[in-house]
């Protein structure tokens, strides 16, 4: 019986197997950050001990840092702490930090394949549950919490119950105007925000082939909101490519001998998978959220389905509706938004403000819009001003703001008030998750620079 990506990449980093319990698992690279570390590198130094690879820990500051005036010293007195923490930690530990500041600073999950950090074959983790974006160069990669944070800074080492498999597989060819993000939010759509639980997902089929891979990224991001411990794609050329010459990737007969690895991550002909699932990309529209939850997303061009077409249960789905201030059956397209939030490690890359400048380029930001356009990293902000996106968006009305999470999960200043609207590329739609009261759309950026332009939620493929 042959093997899937995911039984190849897992069963290569297996140290121990605990008979009837979990994997004890070896990790190669460790992300962290400045919200989930301070209690981890806490219990090491109660119970006196030291990291054990410092070189395969990578910390960066993101997710409760500011995105206006970060030369300033951090008002929020707890997010303070925590930045000033991970820097002292870092320090201690001898742990490659990149703060504020930092030329190489931004999202962990952005910065992580910027620096060839992210590689195929690879082990990853981090405190953060969108450490699934990683899986899009073949990586095994999940989000841990605090306590097994502080096991792989002392031992390397996680316990982990294997998870069943399931390849969820694409062909055709999406519509004009279908991007990843809306392949993601039509899986979820379809498998519901818990289908995928207990499940590692793999991607397959001809859409992902012909992704690019920040495209791939984004799919695997959003892995998590369908309930799966991750995702991951297999490498290929656009993999390699991508990967070559970066930072901390292999070099000389090191990357020789990587590639051949590499070259053999590919579920074979007669691998087994627990679930197995298809989908028609031709049939894939833009899509957009409706609800309080990543599972509830509909073609952008659909009305509020009745909670009997869907798995919630009338009382949950009615709450949500209520929380939202939708009704059954109104439609998506002409509703107004207040806010745009272009950023998160799901859309904000250079791809995305590429996407999303070609939308409003020549055009105006609507008066009555306050857009937060937020880039992933100091990598991809200077890419915004060396290809010129930013007089672009200067000329729309728009204004770029520094690094980090930002309004994605509401840590730092950037809080959408309560009762308004925001049209978002993140990754969560949660009642509250962008602000207390926050009321979520999530969409991919082009829809979101359509809303930014018009003032309500428009169909993308008009200004394409």
């Amino acid at each position: 019986m042959g093997k899937t990506l995911f039984d190849k990449v897992w069963d290569k980093h297996v140290v121990r197997s605990i008979k009837d319990g979990p994997d004890v698992l070896f990790i190669d690279r460790h992300m962290v950050h400045e919200v989930t570390s301070p209690v981890a590198f806490r219990g090491l130094e109660n119970r006196n001990l030291k990291v054990l690879f410092p070189k395969k820990t990578f910390a960066t500051a993101d997710h409760n840092t500011p995105t206006l005036n970060q030369h300033l010293p951090v008002k929020d007195p707890l997010s303070s702490k925590q930045l000033l923490a991970l820097e002292e930690n870092a320090k201690k530990h001898n742990i490659s930090y990149w703060g504020l500041g930092h030329k190489k600073n931004g999202i962990v999950h952005v910065i992580g394949p910027e620096y060839g950090i992210t590689l195929p074959g690879t082990t990853i983790v981090c405190g953060d549950s969108h450490t699934s974006t990683h899986g899009a160069f073949g990586a095994i990669a999940f989000g841990i919490g605090t306590s097994e944070v502080e096991m792989v800074l002392s031992s390397q080492c996680i316990m982990q119950q294997k998870p069943k498999r399931m390849r969820i597989s694409i062909n055709g060819k999406l519509q004009k105007g279908v991007t990843p993000k809306d392949v993601a939010l039509f899986i979820i759509s379809k498998l519901s925000a818990s289908g995928a639980t207990g499940f590692f997902v793999e991607y397959a089929g001809k859409v992902f082939e012909d992704m690019s891979m920040e495209g791939r990224m984004t799919v695997c991001n959003l892995s998590i909101e369908m309930g799966a411990r991750g995702g991951m794609i297999a490498p290929d050329e656009k993999t390699i490519e991508y990967i070559k010459d970066r930072e901390f990737t292999p070099k000389g007969n090191t990357w020789k001998n990587a590639l051949k690895y590499w070259n053999s991550l590919h579920s074979d002909m007669d691998a087994n998978f627990d679930k197995d699932i298809s989908f028609d990309g031709s049939q894939i529209d833009p899509m957009i959220t409706f609800g309080t939850n990543p599972g509830m997303g509909i073609s952008i061009l659909n009305k509020i389905p009745n909670y009997t077409d869907q798995s919630d249960n009338e009382k949950s789905y009615k709450r949500s509706l209520n929380y939202m201030n939708f009704q059954e059956g109104e439609n998506m397209i002409g509703k107004k938004i207040d806010y745009v939030f272009l950023g998160s490690c799901t859309n904000g890359r250079i791809e995305d403000f590429r996407a999303f400048s070609n939308i409003v380029k020549g055009k105006k930001k609507a008066d009555d819009v306050i857009a937060w356009l937020v880039p992933g990293s100091h990598k991809v902000r200077n890419s915004i001003k060396e290809e010129g996106i930013l007089e672009i968006l200067n000329d729309a009305g728009f204004e770029l703001r520094e690094p980090g999470c930002s309004a994605c999960l509401a840590m730092n200043d950037d809080k959408i008030p309560a009762g308004k609207y925001v049209i978002s590329t993140s990754n969560r739609n949660f009642e509250g998750r962008q602000g207390p009261g926050s009321r979520t759309l999530l969409a991919s950026p082009i829809a979101v620079a359509a809303a930014a332009i018009t003032g309500k939620i428009t169909d993308p493929r008009k200004y394409l």
